[in-house]
């Protein structure tokens, strides 16, 4: 029966209210199909809790925005699909380097370019961890349901405060317009993790880049009484561009280990069937919805398919899948788009067993009869 905490929404807008939730306080973007009902939503309801919503006149000013609002103190956030997500690139390299809490909504549509602005497509898996340049850290999540958006929104602002690594949530244009039943958590049951912070570590003064045990600095933001400079250039641990090579070294090795370091923590797959399964699938965002039916269809005529959900598409979940490599006799990897995670299963299998494609790249989702097709063609 429907309680007053269980309402039928889209996607989008289960990720707004995810993004309450986590306390999100600033949202700076710029409208674009098919992630403006995240903005529309963010509009109405950031007032009522205390936050400010912007439109600004573009997404590059957008991401600027969400910067600055994160380094005064706020969680912040922006939503965007491909074309604007390609306009962040530099900035959101900027808050790499400088370590700087952001979660990025890309709601992906077809492209290049302005390609197909309202059919679905997984074809920003590859810019989401390569779109800005230089070796950087990068968290990118992929939900498969309205509910698993609200949860891994909430998630996404947990790992960036958490690590102060920039966060990308992606969405198809499938997972943000289709409408299903959220029950809320009570808030108590929510886990909001908030950033460390502290003017003095061990008694010595703050240092905005100091080297920790954990690799991940404390943050205290501006107008808190600690002064700092904020640079994209290479910096030591005052936060001041260096030229020195050991410093720079040690920055940007520090920079990618907090991942290594943290990788089980960040790293979440959803298992299927996978006990005995000889038939592999590896799918994600909306399509794994079409592997994970296509899967219970082929064991209902006794195949022994199972399937890999990442919930975390970067980092990948190499180890997860490569403990099957030696398990099953082939892998599926269904995705809308010419193959970006299939070359990655393929590297986490060790080349061991043979990975067949199932790609969609004309704005229609992949069937499950498709995926289904090919299963039986393997056995």
């Amino acid at each position: 029966m429907a309680t007053s905490r269980t309402r039928i929404l889209s996607g989008n807008e289960a990720c707004a209210e995810g993004a309450l939730a986590a306390g999100v306080r600033f949202f700076g973007g710029y409208p674009i199909t098919p992630s403006s009902e995240i903005a529309e939503e963010l509009s109405r309801k950031l007032p009522r809790h205390g936050g400010i919503f912007i439109q600004m006149e573009d997404e590059i000013a957008s991401i600027g925005s969400v910067i600055g609002a994160s380094i005064a103190g706020s969680k912040a956030m922006t939503a965007t699909s491909g074309p604007g997500f390609s306009l962040m690139q530099e900035n959101i390299g900027y808050a790499c380097m400088a370590e700087i809490p952001c979660v990025i909504v890309n709601v992906m549509r077809g492209g290049p370019s302005t390609g197909l602005p309202t059919m679905p497509s997984q074809g920003d898996v590859m810019q989401a961890r390569w779109g800005t340049h230089g070796d950087h850290p990068i968290i990118a999540l992929a939900p498969f349901s309205v509910r698993e958006t609200f949860d891994l929104t909430i998630r996404a602002f947990n790992l960036t405060e958490a690590f102060r690594i920039p966060v990308v949530l992606l969405l198809d244009e499938i997972i943000g317009h289709v409408n299903e039943k959220l029950t809320f958590p009570d808030p108590e049951e929510i886990r909001v993790v908030e950033r460390k912070s502290g003017r003095k570590i061990n008694g010595q003064d703050y240092l905005p880049y100091r080297v920790t045990e954990s690799g991940v600095p404390p943050m205290v933001s501006f107008g808190e009484g600690a002064r700092y400079h904020i640079t994209g250039l290479a910096h030591d641990e005052t936060g001041f561009p260096t030229n020195d090579p050991e410093k720079i070294d040690q920055l940007l090795r520090r920079l990618n280990s907090k991942l290594d370091a943290h990788r089980d923590e960040i790293v979440e797959v959803e298992y299927s069937n996978m006990d005995d399964a000889e038939i592999g699938l590896v799918a994600y965002g909306s399509t794994a919805r079409s592997a994970r039916y296509a899967v219970r269809s082929a064991r209902e005529k006794g195949i022994a398919a199972g399937l890999i959900r990442p919930r975390t598409l970067w980092p990948f979940a190499d180890r997860e899948i490569g403990a099957y490599a030696d398990q099953v006799k082939a892998w599926i990897v269904p995705e809308m788009n010419l193959g970006q995670i299939a070359t990655q299963v393929e590297c986490a299998s060790r080349f061991s067993r043979p990975v067949h494609r199932i790609n969609r790249v004309d704005g229609n989702p992949i069937n499950p009869v498709d995926i289904l097709k090919k299963i039986e063609d393997l056995v």
